[in-house]
């Protein structure tokens, strides 16, 4: 089996409008929120082998601040293919693994994280900013992803600070 943990970004600052999307920065609020989500990678115990995440400025600084908070084992890849994939571009790097990684993180953008989670387990989920969700495949190769996948657990920002 594999494991394919989806982070969305955190909230990102409209603020300069001079900056290209690529560029936008998080907002002060979404660092705030990437801090608040490193205590559920502690408490669910998501410590993938492997993260891929979009080389634009909102997803470095999300998984940046998660990694000074988590001392993640996985090592952080940035993959250009993730920034405004779409959910077959998504699903082709994932298939891209190499079969020894046991489990994944991807950090990336709407529309397409919805849009793999709908591919790969028929499950259409909101992925609001800083969302986490678990993928389990039933599969020992990433290649036939996602074949027998099911969506164990979505968690979303607003239901930590109502806990």
């Amino acid at each position: 089996m594999k494991t394919l943990f989806v982070l969305r970004h955190a909230k990102s600052s409209w603020k300069d409008k001079e900056l290209s999307d690529f560029d936008r920065p998080l907002k002060p609020r979404g660092r705030k929120v990437a801090e608040t989500i490193s205590a559920l990678f502690i408490r669910k115990r998501v410590n993938p082998d492997l993260i891929l995440s979009s080389p634009a400025v909102r997803a470095k600084e999300t998984i940046e601040i998660i990694l000074q908070s988590v001392k993640l084992k996985g090592q952080l890849h940035f993959d250009e293919r993730i920034y405004e994939a779409s959910a077959n571009r998504l699903l082709e790097v994932v298939n891209q693994i190499q079969n020894d990684v046991q489990s994944a993180l991807i950090v990336g953008h709407n529309p397409g994280l919805e849009e793999l989670i709908a591919l790969c387990t028929g499950r259409n989920e909101r992925m609001p900013t800083a969302a986490l969700a678990k993928i389990i495949f039933k599969t020992s190769n990433w290649t036939d992803a996602p074949n027998g996948a099911t969506l164990e657990w979505v968690v979303k920002p607003k239901e930590l600070e109502e806990a």
